[in-house]
């Protein structure tokens, strides 16, 4: 599972002109599913970005974390996340969870982190999204959480 996170001053997401997830500052992150992803890849990324130390201290230095800050998590899903780029000019999209194992996956994610942190809010799994944000930095960072070799069929949620 990947994670690309920016530290923004806002962000918000719009779906079919209503807004349905917007956040002061804080944390946007765009969430790519991989196919061998489950749910133990949601919750080592989950933890990451709920831990991740991207906000100042006191002495300039990035050494807080959203939940430090106090800051707000918007999560939105982007499958493109996932491509493989390596070779060509088109992407190919073969890496990328199927629509079905992404939307449960993304889901868990979702509840998982409103469960562990507030304030949430979130993008739409399969919608046509238009997202905002002002870049705070600009800081982003690429994260993400591994499939295991021996994953349980089980930890697919």
């Amino acid at each position: 599972m990947i994670g690309l996170l920016q530290r923004v001053a806002e962000a918000r997401v719009v779906v079919n002109d209503a807004l349905i997830g917007e956040i002061g500052a804080g944390l946007l992150a765009l969430i790519g599913i991989e196919r061998d992803d489950g749910a133990a890849q949601a919750d080592r990324l989950l933890a990451r970005l709920l831990g991740y130390r991207v906000f100042a201290d006191a002495e300039g230095k990035m050494n807080l974390s959203v939940r430090d800050s106090g800051g707000g998590l918007l999560l939105v899903p982007q499958f493109t996340l996932a491509a493989d780029t390596g070779k060509g000019m088109r992407p190919s999209f073969t890496p990328a969870a199927a629509p079905e194992v992404g939307e449960r996956l993304f889901d868990y994610l979702l509840e998982q982190a409103r469960r562990q942190y507030a304030p949430v809010a979130a993008g739409r799994f399969g919608a046509h999204m238009r997202v905002s944000l002002l870049n705070d930095g600009p800081v982003t960072f690429w994260l993400r959480a591994a499939p295991t070799a021996s994953r349980s069929p089980t930890d697919a949620v």
